[in-house]
């Protein structure tokens, strides 16, 4: 979710505006999700590079962040929306730990999963499932001979979910920004100018519309894929 910022700045306002502005476009997205029938929305909110922010701006986002866990949990329960919070949270304050979990059990059962990466790097969540497989080789529980793809994805943050079908970054970047790195080998990436506070359910819509229209291989070709059973391209 990028441009907060520059959003702002094109209005001649402060960064923490863009983000609240940022804020507030989740739940445009997240209902234009289940028009379509997303059953996994996972939002980059803030990263484990973005510490080294200016300390009032991060001040600004745990504010937004801890505002965002108390006012929308109950508005997610309602409309059968699960919440779940990814990434490492021993850096926040207790305060901020206690409300993700209270969150988290109230908005705990739906058809859609909301995940929200906080303090997540995809390079972490590589590592921080390397170390508990290694721990488990150690403890004897696995043989060394044993380590595979399969043990790995069950200890990556996201292990239980299906790896992500479509990528969205806004901003005008084209790059992933350590999110999701394991999980998106096979991911179709969509990059858009449009700053995060514009990008509305129309945009997810032309997102969407972009994504139907893309052959996915998996490593086969286009032929193999034409001839399978029905041809039909992921969704």
């Amino acid at each position: 979710m990028d441009g907060n910022n520059r959003w702002a700045r094109q209005r001649g306002k402060s960064g923490v505006t863009g983000h609240k502005a940022g804020v507030e476009r989740i739940r445009d997205v997240m209902s234009a999700c289940q028009k379509h029938g997303v059953e996994v929305l996972t939002l980059f909110a803030f990263s484990s590079e973005n510490w080294q922010r200016p300390a009032k701006e991060v001040d600004a986002l745990m504010a937004l962040f801890l505002s965002y866990l108390k006012r929308e949990a109950k508005k997610l329960q309602k409309e059968g929306v699960k919440l779940r919070v990814i990434g490492n949270r021993s850096r926040f304050s207790e305060r901020i730990q206690r409300s993700i979990q209270e969150a988290e059990a109230l908005a705990s059962e739906g058809a859609t999963t909301l995940v929200i990466a906080a303090d997540y790097g995809g390079r972490w969540d590589i590592a921080q499932a390397a170390r508990s497989v290694a721990q488990e080789v150690v403890s004897g529980d696995r043989r060394l001979e044993d380590i595979d793809e399969e043990a790995m994805q069950s200890h990556m943050s996201l292990g239980d979910l299906p790896a992500p079908d479509l990528l969205i970054r806004t901003g005008g970047d084209f790059r992933i920004s350590n999110f999701l790195l394991w999980q998106s080998a096979y991911t179709e990436l969509y990059f858009c100018d449009q700053y995060w506070p514009d990008f509305d359910g129309a945009a997810l819509d032309l997102a969407v519309e972009e994504f139907d229209s893309r052959q996915r291989r998996y490593g086969l070709s286009g032929d193999q894929i034409e001839n399978s059973e029905g041809g039909a391209r992921g969704a």
